[in-house]
């Protein structure tokens, strides 16, 4: 058996990292952004306000995903703070969401004065379960975000039929999941709910720093979105009011040129990770003890997660440090712990020492959500993953990846 890297081996790829999304290499950036950027400089209109760039992108967008309106916003944090605002919760309102997922899909429900209700999720996804949602929509539940997690699609049409029945809105977060089809030949992500949440931070799919969108097809929830980006200003009046609270979320037009030329690229990248995926998965598929994602020809492959039986806690981490040593980035459990552990909900560190609105509304015990538990804290292992990677890459990840799994799991 060869000596993993951590012991003192040699690495399955040393000295050469894999494209990554924080350099050139893992990006699809190239002459016709740079067009784009000088483009925009060059007319001296930077705003969205007065600018073409955003206008387009939102047309251009709502096409491409399916659905009537699409809001262009500054991130993907405030593509959902725009969902929930939209929603219009009641103060101590509650809305269910996934325990893994970034911050992004939390913060925005307390920033609105409404309380997170956190709902376990599927053992071989990390999406939301339905069943479990079922059990936790109340008298006070106001609406249920999905995240489609690691470009999975969650099971939005069950979803779907139970907010409807509830009589609330579903909030799809896609953050992770450009282009992917909620079922085959199905609509995408981000064109099931109510509302869908899209980021461009330097890590999705396409990138232009940071940004956002939020696509509908209620004309009513698409006004919201649009005034909650911009003060609550109803420009297409031509008066200087401000009808609502809200905030400035306004997208740059340097943002928006830059976005409707990756926007272009975006069905080719996602066509080279799935097919990156594909032969990775091939290559890995017969390791005893690991478990792949299921794929029905609809996940996208932001990340590509790994389930890992038999281990603790500390293998867990362990084994994704010892692929890190073969040059394989990966983290064990993707989260250091479920979302609601983290100390700004646990204790709670919101507006100022009050902990509104979750003191005395919400508590978030360890146990909470059993499934998300175990993936994050003993089975869950992700290797990001990019449409740059090479034959070659995809070779030396499976190589690290059965190298690793052999000395620490199937040995």
């Amino acid at each position: 058996m060869r000596t993993l890297a951590i012991h003192g081996g040699t690495p399955v790829r040393a000295g050469r990292p894999l494209p990554s999304a924080l350099e050139a290499s893992g990006r699809t950036i190239g002459p016709e952004e740079e067009a784009a950027v000088l483009r925009v400089l060059r007319s001296g209109m930077l705003s969205s306000v007065w600018g073409t760039e955003v206008a387009a992108l939102t047309e251009e967008f709502a096409a491409l995903i399916g659905a009537r309106y699409a809001v262009a916003c500054s991130s993907g944090t405030a593509a959902v703070h725009l969902a929930v605002a939209a929603v219009d919760p009641e103060p101590g309102d509650e809305i269910i969401v996934p325990p893994i997922s970034d911050m992004g899909s939390v913060t925005p429900i307390i920033a609105q004065n409404a309380v997170p209700v956190f709902a376990d999720v599927e053992p071989g996804t990390g999406n939301l379960d339905p069943d479990a949602v079922a059990a936790l929509i109340g008298p006070r539940t106001r609406a249920v975000v999905a995240v489609h997690l690691f470009g999975k699609p969650a099971p939005v049409a069950r979803l779907r039929e139970l907010t409807d029945r509830a009589g609330i809105l579903l909030i799809e977060d896609c953050a992770q999941a450009y282009l992917a089809p909620v079922r085959p030949g199905g609509p995408l992500a981000g064109a099931v709910g109510q509302l869908g949440c899209f980021s461009l931070q330097q890590y999705k799919h396409i990138t232009t720093g940071d940004g956002g969108l939020v696509t509908t097809d209620d004309p009513e929830l698409a006004l919201r979105l649009r005034r909650f980006a911009d003060k609550g200003w109803p420009r297409e009046t031509g008066e200087r009011a401000y009808l609502s609270f809200a905030l400035n979320y306004r997208m740059t037009e340097l943002v928006g040129a830059v976005a409707r030329e990756q926007l272009r690229k975006l069905p080719a990248v996602v066509a080279r990770r799935r097919a990156g995926a594909a032969a990775f998965a091939g290559g890995v598929a017969g390791l005893p003890g690991l478990g792949l994602p299921p794929d029905d020809g609809d996940h996208v492959y932001w990340y590509f997660p790994l389930l890992v039986d038999g281990l603790d806690e500390a293998g867990l981490r362990r084994y994704a440090a010892a692929l890190t040593a073969e040059g394989v980035p990966a983290l064990g459990g993707y989260l250091a712990r479920p979302l609601y552990a983290e100390p700004v909900l646990r204790q709670p560190l919101t507006y100022g020492s009050s902990g509104y609105p979750l003191r005395g509304r919400a508590e978030y015990p360890d146990g909470l959500c059993p499934v998300a538990e175990d993936l994050v804290y003993r089975r869950l292992v992700v290797v990001p993953w990019n449409e740059n990677y090479s034959e070659d890459d995809v070779d030396d990840i499976v190589a690290a990846v059965t190298k690793v799994h052999t000395a620490l799991v199937a040995s």
